[in-house]
């Protein structure tokens, strides 16, 4: 991975639910509405909060939500312009924030300018290369053809087409030459992995610097890194099991996910994440929203290149539904600034900050190694270690008594749940009493001299 990515940690924001966007592309004759500008006045809370990159679901020309793209080379008119992706740019990499597209290549909007032409011209269009494409079968539109997990409205692009390649090679060459640093690939599961080793070989020619991260939700992880030439994935297995784990009091499922998870971290540093665009807000996933600042221990001591949803720093609730409009909830608009944000979320913030910064101080847990030390159903202990001898140890209790971790030797308090706070147990001192429902990250130091 660029070396920059180790101490990236990203805001990710959906544009169009953040500036409150009409749901479907304004008409052609509409002025353009220049609501990118909105974000700049963010820009210093995302810093405040500790983040120092900008991760943006689609900005580029759709019908809808975004992800049934008509123009991969021209922002949304609901956003605004290219004057307006070109001052957000110059703005983030002025505070030293990273930006990341959202590059939906798996699939394209039936407004697309080549799909239209091949529902004009049929047979005879020379776009139909582009999309695969079933002649001979009864479809809607007098043929069949293949879609995005059977959504009418996304038409899969054909991965075995050199145009097709072609296109994604521009389009994110084009966007890198104005000053984004890396891409998101959406639906990167979807995609034949040999496209993705080719699209990227070639992009990184131009610029060895970017950042490509996909979307893959199973399977096994290490191949999107080793045969599809990406730098990273997304996390979707540690995800269900710090909420899953939370939720039943059983940590014996999260230590085999952190199992796993270490083995994928020998090979890439995953993007890790509590939530995202397409899940429930991690706020109303949890059914004890006391139990939040475990997932938060969790995201920002485990390995990996954290990522924060918007509005999850302040405790956002939302529920995705699979239904017409299901996503909204959680894909809300922001206010103008800061100040007209609800003073219930501003705790949560702050836990971030705090958390957010013990991760700056200790760098090196990006690529940190995970050692089990005590694991029940409702207590949970681990060591992260660094190449460089540097160590700390995470303590979770979500039982409603106080409970004694063994330690090895006297400790040092980073960072806990505050009121009653930590103590030392046992005749050396080298045991940790963390209290009922609370959390300490602490460095091991030698235990006490006798006197």
């Amino acid at each position: 991975m660029p070396s920059w990515t180790q101490s990236v940690i990203w805001w990710q924001v959906y544009p169009l639910g953040f500036v409150g966007a009409e749901k479907s592309a304004l008409p052609a004759d509409s002025p353009v509405q220049h609501r990118l500008p909105q974000l700049l006045d963010w820009l210093d809370y995302l810093v405040e909060l500790g983040c120092n990159g900008l991760a943006l679901n689609p900005v580029f020309a759709s019908g809808t939500h975004g992800y049934d793209i008509v123009d991969h080379f021209a922002i949304d008119a609901r956003l605004g312009d290219d004057a307006d992706i070109d001052a957000l740019i110059t703005a983030c990499h002025q505070r030293g924030i990273r930006v990341l597209f959202d590059g939906v290549f798996n699939h394209v909007g039936r407004e697309f300018p080549g799909f239209v032409d091949v529902l004009t011209h049929r047979r005879e269009s020379s776009w139909a290369q582009w999309f695969d494409i079933d002649w001979d079968a009864d479809g809607h539109d007098g043929f069949g053809y293949r879609t995005f997990e059977g959504h009418g409205g996304l038409v899969a692009l054909d991965h075995d087409s050199p145009a097709v390649a072609d296109y994604v090679v521009a389009v994110m060459e084009h966007w890198l030459r104005r000053g984004i640093d890396g891409w998101r690939l959406d639906a990167a599961y979807a995609v034949p992995l040999d496209f993705w080793r080719r699209v990227t070989d070639r992009v990184r020619e131009q610029f060895p610097d970017a950042w490509f991260v996909g979307e893959v939700i199973h399977g096994d992880f290490p191949d999107w890194v080793r045969l599809g030439g990406l730098d990273s994935v997304t996390q979707y297995e540690l995800w269900k099991a710090i909420w899953s784990s939370l939720n039943d009091g059983n940590f014996f499922e999260l230590d085999w996910t952190l199992r796993r998870h270490v083995e994928f971290c020998d090979d890439f540093v995953p993007l890790t994440f509590l939530g995202n665009h397409d899940v429930t807000r991690i706020a109303s996933q949890l059914t004890d929203t006391g139990l939040l600042p475990h997932a938060l221990v969790l995201l920002f001591t485990v390995p990996g290149v954290p990522s924060i949803y918007y509005g999850d720093e302040q405790e956002f609730r939302g529920v995705k539904e699979d239904r017409e409009g299901g996503d909204d909830a959680i894909r809300p608009a922001f206010p103008a600034d800061p100040s007209q944000l609800a003073e219930s979320g501003w705790p949560t913030y702050r836990l971030h900050q705090r958390l957010i910064g013990l991760r700056r101080r200790e760098d090196w847990l990006t690529s940190g190694r995970l050692e089990t030390i005590t694991l029940a159903n409702e207590q949970l202990s681990f060591r992260s270690s660094g190449p460089d001898g540097q160590s700390l140890v995470v303590l979770l209790n979500i039982g409603e008594e106080p409970f004694e971790f063994p330690l090895d030797s006297g400790f040092e308090v980073l960072e806990d749940g505050g009121g009653q706070h930590p103590t030392h147990a046992g005749p050396d001192g080298s045991g940790v009493v963390v209290p009922a429902r609370g959390w300490a990250v602490v460095r091991s130091s030698p235990p006490p001299t006798k006197s």
